[in-house]
């Protein structure tokens, strides 16, 4: 069962602050990973058509036909078949990009926001209020990620906005725990020493020298959590509690394909392909930044 956790022990340790140099290195090394350029072709690919695909797709996404239902690949004039309403396949797989990248990404990004302002205030203070804060985090880790998203889109009901805040609700406790650790490791530094010493106040010090240090290693993180993301999202669309239809989204495309798996498995697979295209796309991209970064598991 898929469950996300944090190996503290492996959190990245920074000796010094960030500086312009430092990231022209990491820009260079990540341009010279073949393997990292390409998933950010692919992923960059899946944006624009994201971002096109209802101006650019060959044929209508939502127009039916009970002739044509569940056509092969290659049929004249739908390069990718039918689904089991006739609709072209092509069309409905471009224009899906579209929410389900929405749904990958967003719920990622909005935990990040959230998820790194708890761990970096947990992990500056210290004290009662790091114990209480992360004792409060560590009760999420009691269920599954798929349980919980499951679970929490049940009692919120379907639908894409509580969907969204059921994914971003899983992903906060284990980004907040690696910005806690790595806020930990970084408050203890000379540097932050030497400016506390100085008379700077907390939030100075968070905003000037302990935020170029940790939001690093948090987003390269955060960033291998799309694809996790991803999965989950069209797993909510598959059991009928994510995208409803006549949306195309890839999870609940598989969702009402499931039943055509014996007549064009090929068509019924096209959804579930793209699904993991694009996760291991993200993966192999989180896996160059963290090269390129130098950040050691």
């Amino acid at each position: 069962m898929l469950n996300i956790t944090v190996d503290t022990k492996k959190i990245p340790s920074l000796d010094t602050e960030r500086s312009a140099g430092y990231w022209q290195n990491v820009l260079s090394r990540l341009v010279r990973d073949k393997v990292a350029m390409f998933a950010a072709f692919v992923i960059l690919c899946l944006l624009l058509m994201a971002v096109l695909g209802q101006w650019i797709t060959p044929a209508d996404p939502y127009a039916a036909s009970i002739m044509k239902r569940l056509k092969p690949i290659g049929f004249e004039g739908y390069p990718l078949g039918t689904d089991e309403l006739g609709r072209d396949m092509m069309s409905r797989l471009m224009v899906g990009a579209r929410l389900s990248l929405f749904m990958g990404i967003t719920p990622v990004l909005l935990a990040f926001a959230i998820g790194s302002t708890i761990g970096i205030v947990a992990g500056y203070a210290g004290g009662m209020l790091n114990t209480s804060i992360m004792r409060t985090i560590d009760v999420f880790y009691a269920f599954p990620s798929v349980l919980l998203a499951i679970a929490l889109s049940g009692v919120l009901g379907t639908g894409i906005t509580n969907s969204l805040i059921s994914l971003t609700i899983v992903f906060i406790p284990p980004i907040a725990r690696v910005a806690e650790s790595v806020t930990t490791q970084i408050r203890s530094r000379d540097f932050v020493e030497a400016a506390r010493a100085s008379g700077a106040n907390a939030l100075t010090i968070i905003r000037v020298h302990v935020l170029g240090n940790v939001l690093s290693p948090i987003f390269v993180y955060s960033t291998s959590l799309i694809a996790v993301s991803m999965i989950l999202a069209s797993g909510l669309s598959f059991l009928g509690l994510g995208v409803k239809p006549p949306e195309p989204e890839w999870g609940l495309m598989l969702n009402t394909l499931r039943t055509a798996i014996y007549v064009q498995p090929w068509i019924a697979a096209l959804p579930g392909v793209m699904i993991f295209i694009t996760s291991i796309a993200f993966n192999l991209l989180s896996d160059g930044l963290r090269s390129a970064m130098e950040i050691k598991n």
